[in-house]
């Protein structure tokens, strides 16, 4: 009954994010939702109280997306220093790849901000406690200076989120570019922590 209503749930959710990527939140009703997902209006209510409700589970699906990527990267056999600049690029590109998935909804995200930090505070928490993991491991390896990570962790995550706008602009318009930036992004901050800076 659980995988009945997960797999419902997960079909309205999918269904929402592509009518708010082509037509844009304000535009879809919750009839085009039901009708959309092959479902009757009070199946739909009986998971969702609203379309603000459902917008809500789609933003807190690619905010899960997203730190399911960065986590990823921690569960590979890498030195404490490629990790974290595998976890940045990977932070980087899929927050990119949430905006190219969600079409006109990128919009929406940039316009509900609020929306969207809520949403995000509980994965952002998670990254940071990722983050600190590696710095201690580079500490202990003698990769990285002996910093305070529960301090670093922190500003370096805030570093990055800082720069997802105008990375996902300049994206837009080059990857190529976009990538030098991105490895840019890492050497600053490798240059703050690192033993021997880059």
């Amino acid at each position: 009954m659980l995988q009945k209503r997960n797999k419902t749930v997960q079909r309205i959710v999918d269904v929402a994010r592509q009518l708010f990527a082509e037509h844009g939140r304000d535009n879809v009703t919750m009839n085009d939702i039901a009708q959309a997902a092959g479902r009757g209006r009070r199946t739909l209510y009986a998971y969702f109280q609203s379309k603000d409700d459902v917008y809500r589970a789609v933003i807190r699906q690619e905010t899960e997306m997203l730190y399911n990527a960065v986590r990823s990267v921690t569960e590979r056999d890498l030195d404490p220093s490629s990790m974290l600049s595998e976890l940045i690029s990977t932070h980087l590109g899929a927050v990119v790849n949430a905006v190219r998935r969600n079409g006109s909804l990128r919009s929406d995200f940039f316009k509900d901000i609020y929306e969207v930090e809520r949403a995000r505070r509980k994965t952002d928490q998670l990254e940071i406690e990722l983050i600190r993991q590696i710095l201690e491991q580079g500490i202990r390896t003698g990769e990285f200076r002996p910093l305070a990570p529960d301090v670093f962790s922190v500003i370096i995550f805030y570093a990055v989120k800082g720069v997802e706008v105008p990375y996902i602009k300049k994206y837009m318009r080059s990857k190529t570019e976009v990538r030098g930036r991105g490895k840019s992004i890492i050497n600053v901050i490798f240059s703050g922590i690192k033993t021997h800076p880059v």
